[in-house]
C-alpha cells in the first residue's frame, strides 16, 4: 500500500501509518480552557478515520501565555479529568494523541488574560501594546510550567507531547533575532537564542521520563527580514536533538506575517508541483539530522505525500486545514480513493472559529447543503 500506510515509531510509540493531524486551534474549549463534549467528538472522529497521530491545537501552559479565546488549557490539575476524556475517546477508536503545549509570549491575548504580555525582548504584540522583557525568573517559571503541563498530559493518557516553538510564539520569539535582542545568555548567538527552547525540553523530558515521546514544532524560517532563517535550521535542530527531542515537525512563518508567508497561507496549490511549502528546507534538514521529521504545509495529495516519504524528505506527513475540510481524508485514501484534498486554503474556516462557533469548513457545509435530498 506504499510507505504512507506503513507503521512508524517515535521513541517507543508505534504509529499505524505516516499521517499526522497538525495542531490547529479548534476554538472548542470553554472559557476556562476545559474540554467540551464537541471537542472530544472531534478528536474521536479523527481517530476513527485512521489518523496515525493526532496533535491537539495549542494548549496554554500558563494563563499569561494564552493566545486567544476558547483555547485548550493545560495549566492546572483540575483540567486533567477533561483531558483524559479526550484521550479515552481517541484510544477507544484505536488512535494516538499528542498534546501541543504553548505559550504565546509577546502575542498573548492581554484582553483575556488581564496581564501584560511577556517576551524575550520588548516588541509590539499582535494584541496591541509592547510586551515586557522577561527576567530569568520569568524564563524559569515558563519552563517549569511547560514541564508541569507535560506531566499532566502523561497523567491524562496522552501518547506524546509537542513543544510549540514555531509561528512566532514565545519559544519561536527567542529563536528570532527580530524579537530576541537580549545580551545575556539567552540572546545573541544562535546557541544562546536556542537555550530557552533546549532548557524547556530538558524540563519536559524530566517530567515525562525517557520512554515518552517529546516532539518539537519549529519553523523552517520566519520569512521575516532578519528573523530566524533557513540557514539557522540545521544548527538549531541539532541543539534540539541534543536536548532530548524525539522528533521535529517542520513548519514556517508567523502569526503576524502577510498571507503569502503566513503559517496558514491563503494560497491554494494549483498542481502537485506547487504543493509543499517547505520542501527544500525539509530535504536539507533530513540530510543533517537523524531525528524523525514530520512535514506540514501545503500538502494536499496522496501522491505528493508518498513522494516525500520515498525521497526521504520526511518521515511523516502532517495536515491541518485539509482535515478541517475533510475529516475522513486519510480513511478515504486508505480505501483507495486517492482524489486530492478538497481544501481550498481559503481560510474561511476561521470565520466560525473567530465567532465562537468552533472550527469548521464553511465550504464543506455549503457543498452539503447543495446536495440533492
Amino acid at each position: 500500500m506504499g510507505l504512507f500506510f506503513s507503521p512508524f515509531y517515535i521513541n517507543r510509540l508505534c504509529l499505524p501509518n505516516r499521517s499526522v493531524r497538525s495542531a490547529v486551534w479548534e476554538g472548542l474549549a470553554d472559557d476556562q480552557g476545559r474540554v467540551t463534549d464537541r471537542f472530544v467528538r472531534m478528536m474521536a472522529t479523527l481517530a476513527h478515520n485512521r489518523l496515525g497521530l493526532i496533535i491537539t491545537g495549542h494548549a496554554y501552559v500558563d494563563p499569561q501565555g494564552q493566545a486567544g479565546p476558547w483555547q485548550l488549557g493545560a495549566d492546572r490539575d483540575d483540567l486533567v479529568g477533561g483531558l483524559q476524556r479526550m484521550t479515552d475517546a481517541v484510544h477507544g477508536q484505536g488512535g494516538r494523541i499528542c498534546l501541543q503545549m504553548a505559550h504565546a509570549g509577546g502575542h498573548a491575548a492581554t484582553r483575556i488574560t488581564g496581564r501584560s504580555a511577556l517576551g524575550p525582548s520588548s516588541f509590539e504584540g499582535r494584541s496591541g501594546g509592547k510586551c515586557r522583557t522577561m527576567s530569568e525568573d520569568d524564563i524559569y517559571a515558563v519552563q517549569q510550567a511547560m514541564g508541569a503541563a507535560a506531566g499532566r498530559a502523561r497523567k491524562a493518557g496522552f501518547d506524546a507531547v509537542q513543544v510549540h516553538a514555531a509561528h512566532g510564539y514565545l519559544l519561536s520569539q527567542f529563536l528570532s533575532p527580530v524579537t530576541n535582542r537580549r545580551r545575556d545568555r539567552y540572546g545573541g548567538s544562535l546557541e544562546n537564542r536556542a537555550r530557552m527552547l533546549c532548557e524547556t525540553l530538558q524540563v519536559v523530558r524530566a517530567a515525562v521520563g525517557s520512554d515518552f515521546p517529546v516532539l518539537v514544532k519549529m519553523n523552517s524560517e520566519d520569512f521575516v527580514p532578519s528573523g530566524f532563517q533557513r540557514v539557522d535550521l540545521p544548527e538549531a535542530a541539532a541543539l534540539v536533538s541534543e536536548a532530548g527531542a524525539d522528533a521535529i515537525e517542520l513548519s514556517g512563518g508567523t502569526v503576524t506575517n502577510p498571507q503569502e508567508t503566513h503559517c496558514a497561507r491563503k494560497v491554494r496549490p494549483g498542481c502537485p508541483e506547487e504543493e509543499v511549502y517547505y520542501r527544500q528546507a525539509a530535504r536539507d534538514l533530513k540530510a543533517s539530522i537523524s531525528l524523525p521529521l514530520i512535514l506540514v504545509g501545503g500538502i494536499r495529495s496522496y501522491d505528493v505525500a508518498e513522494s516525500l516519504l520515498a525521497s526521504e524528505s520526511a518521515d511523516l506527513i502532517a495536515f491541518g486545514r485539509p482535515l478541517i475540510a475533510e475529516p475522513k481524508l486519510i480513511a478515504r485514501w486508505h480505501d483507495g480513493r486517492r482524489k486530492t484534498s478538497a481544501c481550498l486554503s481559503c481560510n474561511r474556516c476561521y470565520v466560525p472559529l473567530q465567532a465562537g462557533q468552533g472550527l469548521s469548513c464553511v465550504m464543506a457545509a455549503a457543498r452539503h447543503q447543495r446536495k440533492p435530498r
